[in-house]
């Protein structure tokens, strides 16, 4: 029976009421314990009422069952109640687990059992923080600095200190800290900036940034601002190999260098989730590949573990970048220099073949091209596969979706089946790549995945993740396991 207009309405406000109640206590969670609580993955720190109903909202059509805020609040409560250590925590998948295997136990019985190690240690945390330099302040560079200053959290793990740039105008540190407060596609800062000229520093939401002018990386005293074993990250893109980069080591204070472009030579290029256990305590400078490069691995991993990849091709239809002139005029590339805003433009890409340093066993099975196009942020992929096995599109969809759910790779795969999204729906997205299940296409042994990828901001929470492993910085995650039901769901 349907309900009426008014048990709807006082349906909602039951919903507002429960969804208002936990904002106090993710916050003290976040504050007091140092646990960051997500759903599905997505962040619930710093939420409104709104965002939290939609996350719930959002996890119906993740996992096809309702997250009810009736089983969340309690979960929460109980969570605050327990007095743990710093942890990441994703209450919809914990619930789930609770539901699936609680056995009869009360909800803080479970989550005692399941959060032992952290229980009663009260923000507490191991690990120790590193200072993080961001050398270059461009499209990269300001979004990796919001994504800091969001996961500062108690001073523990990554800690942004300085960014170094070239000095372009007197008011240059003004225009600067507008760049970070205000952004055409992602919208304004979360908080409050302000700036001290006489100090070079700019202050977003108490975390202090120093403002470093220099033309030279190899020349920085970084020592005199109190800056020790940094993690200095080059997004610039002017240095690709280890003799250019290996310039910043020469500088006071500088310990390892990330460059978040591909690197060249025998740089590793790591995509987080795929390889990025690979790095050791000797690598001193790594590569975070580059955004098509993180979108797609994941998911050609996963298909390959299932189904096994033959050959493939494939193409990208990108985002312009600040490489192209927004007017024709000269390029040294091949049809770069036609107008960005204007032309869908031919070019090359080195991701298909990028693919096989971060996953070998895919070298020499794919081939790759690209065109750009008039939008300026989000990207899409278009997988064309050759399989050893036939599949059908229910099944690779059912797969992909629970790989996003509850596999190792659920931070980088998202999954979406809806008629209706188009690429702006995308702009914000954390995920690596985001699989569009209705645009799939599966006859036999040959499969067509397209795969949506935030260019900018979702490679940019790729790049955080590969920072927080070369710095050791990671906390806790939970649930440590997945339930035996999600396992086997997802089970090649």
């Amino acid at each position: 029976m349907s309900q009426t207009s008014d048990s709807c309405l006082d349906t909602w406000m039951g919903r507002e009421a429960l969804a208002e109640a936990m904002i106090p206590v993710i916050g003290r969670l976040y504050r007091e314990n140092n646990v960051v609580t997500s759903i599905h993955g997505r962040s619930l720190i710093n939420k409104s009422t709104m965002n939290i109903l939609k996350a719930h909202r959002f996890a119906r059509r993740m996992s096809k069952d309702e997250l009810l805020l009736e089983d969340t609040a309690p979960l929460l409560n109980t969570l605050a109640g327990l007095d743990l250590g710093a942890a990441a925590i994703d209450i919809a998948r914990l619930n789930q687990k609770f539901k699936e295997e609680g056995n009869g136990a009360t909800l803080e019985e479970f989550l005692r059992s399941e959060l032992g190690e952290i229980v009663g240690k009260r923000g507490g945390d191991d690990r120790t923080s590193t200072d993080v330099v961001l050398y270059g302040f461009g499209r990269i560079g300001r979004l990796l600095a919001r994504i800091l200053i969001e996961k500062a959290g108690g001073g523990h793990g990554l800690r942004l200190r300085a960014i170094v740039v070239r000095r372009g105008s007197d008011n240059d540190l003004s225009k600067r800290a507008s760049l970070l407060r205000r952004d055409s596609v992602h919208g304004s800062f979360e908080g409050t900036i302000r700036i001290d000229e006489a100090a070079n520093t700019i202050t977003a939401n108490g975390v202090q940034i120093q403002v470093i002018y220099s033309n030279d990386p190899a020349t920085i005293d970084y020592t005199d601002y109190g800056i020790n074993d940094a993690l200095v990250v080059d997004n610039t893109g002017r240095w690709r190999d280890a003799e250019g980069l290996s310039q910043h080591l020469q500088s006071k204070g500088v310990a390892r260098v990330l460059l978040t472009a591909p690197g060249k030579g025998e740089l590793k290029n790591i995509v987080h989730g795929i390889n990025h256990k690979d790095i050791t305590d000797a690598d001193r400078i790594v590569s975070a590949a580059s955004c098509t490069t993180n979108a797609i691995t994941p998911v050609l991993k996963a298909i390959n573990d299932k189904f096994g990849v033959v050959h493939g091709h494939v193409e990208t239809v990108h985002s312009f970048t600040n490489d192209q002139n927004l007017i024709d005029n000269f390029h040294k590339g091949d049809r770069r220099g036609r107008s960005a805003a204007l032309n869908m433009v031919i070019t090359e890409t080195g991701a298909a073949k990028a693919v096989a340093k971060a996953l070998p066993e895919l070298l020499g099975k794919l081939t790759g091209s690209s065109i750009r196009v008039p939008t300026p942020d989000v990207s899409l992929a278009i997988l064309n596969l050759s399989l050893e096995n036939g599949t059908t599109k229910d099944e690779v969809n059912d797969y992909l979706r629970e790989m996003s759910l509850h596999s190792d790779l659920r931070k980088q795969i998202d999954y979406i089946d809806s008629p209706e999204v188009v690429s702006t729906d995308f702009v914000g997205s954390r995920r690596a790549g985001i699989v569009d299940g209705l645009a799939t296409v599966s006859t036999d042994k040959n499969l067509v995945l397209y795969v949506w990828y935030d260019n900018e901001f979702g490679y940019s929470c790729q790049v955080v993740r590969v920072m927080e492993e070369m710095a050791g910085v990671n906390p806790p995650s939970f649930p440590a396991k997945e339930s035996a039901a999600a396992l086997a769901a997802i089970a090649v």
